[in-house]
């Protein structure tokens, strides 16, 4: 009976500990902490069907990828990107859209970025 109760409870440490580092390696989690301090930090899958989420600056953005045909191969050759809140972006200026795109690029060298509105507007005035 004792030895019972002392192998529940080693599980019951085995699976404290997997939920523990479970939690902790939450791209979610580390997305958040990254945005409370107003770090960079991209979370992507690898599939192409699915978004990423980057944050800089304290906003969160979210860009949707788009497969095409290159010279030699079939990539990500274009990016939808847009602020999840428009308020998020207020003090931003334009290099700061050009790091994050620079940040893009390094993952993704072919693809073109297409902001959407407002960041498309405020880009390309004179």
């Amino acid at each position: 009976m004792v030895w019972l109760l002392r192998l529940l409870l080693v599980c019951m440490f085995i699976f404290l500990f997997y939920r523990t580092i479970k939690f902790l390696l939450k791209p979610t989690r580390k997305l958040e902490a990254a945005r409370k301090h107003k770090r960079f930090l991209l979370v992507d899958n690898e599939e192409v069907i699915k978004n990423f989420q980057l944050t800089y600056n304290g906003a969160l953005f979210t860009g949707e990828k788009y497969l095409g045909a290159t010279k030699n191969t079939i990539d990500v050759v274009s990016i939808s990107l847009w602020p999840d809140q428009t308020t998020s972006i207020q003090g931003m200026a334009k290099e700061d859209f050009h790091f994050i795109e620079k940040k893009i690029h390094e993952k993704y060298p072919v693809a073109q970025i297409n902001w959407k509105s407002p960041i498309h507007e405020f880009l390309h005035q004179k």
